[in-house]
């Protein structure tokens, strides 16, 4: 069974996976659903209609909005803002109305793929896809979609290096020239790499590592 805190808000027709834990003051919309042995942390806000895969832990006062995917074994730090609409208004143009909130032509996706990291107090735009086993640095505003594999930084972020399954840097790129490196082994786990122009791109595994992945 899920664990959900007292003071959490769970809205109707939600689903959540077995072994979940939502923790205090959540809010979580209609129609969203939460897989399996995810984490959420206290004062995070989940959209309607959002997916969220197994194993991910989400931290505190972390807010996703309508129209974001995440896959599974992402980690949402502290603080991340998740955007969906890049021209907001409040209002309509002759300012008497309010505009809704429902979805519509303007709402764009998100799609963070299994395995990413997005750091601590992060702004995420829209119309985009963070890549498997990427990692978004703290504080970074992501304007344009990140490569598998890829570190990115700043404001907006950019790709500055390549980060093993394990979470550690690999290699640094470098500067206005294309990145290729014929093999790379993560210095950490052993597991091993080829970069050409920026792709990064997994090699055969070898038995004893197999077991790393599975």
């Amino acid at each position: 069974m899920p664990r959900i805190h007292p003071t959490a808000l769970i809205e109707d027709d939600v689903l959540i996976g077995e072994g979940t834990s939502v923790w205090d003051s959540v809010h979580i919309r209609h129609h969203s659903e939460l897989g399996e042995q995810c984490i959420v942390g206290e004062k995070t806000y989940i959209a309607y209609g959002v997916k969220i895969g197994n194993r991910v832990k989400i931290n505190a006062m972390v807010y996703i909005c309508n129209a974001v995917t995440i896959e599974d074994g992402v980690m949402i730090s502290a603080g991340t803002i998740f955007t969906n609409d890049r021209f907001p208004r409040a209002t309509t143009p002759d300012l008497k109305e309010l505009r809704s909130s429902d979805p519509d032509e303007h709402t764009l996706p998100t799609l963070v793929r299994e395995g990413s990291t997005i750091g601590a107090g992060c702004t995420i735009g829209n119309d985009l896809v963070i890549g498997r086993w990427a990692m978004v640095g703290m504080g970074s505003v992501v304007t344009k979609s990140v490569p598998d594999f890829h570190l990115v930084l700043g404001a907006p972020a950019r790709s500055i290096g390549a980060v093993c399954r394990c979470g550690q840097l690999m290699v640094k790129f470098p500067k206005d020239a294309p990145a290729n490196f014929e093999h790379i082994e993560c210095p950490t786990c052993g597991l091993e790499y080829s970069i050409h122009n920026g792709d990064v791109t997994e090699l055969a595994l070898t038995p004893e590592l197999v077991s790393l992945v599975e």
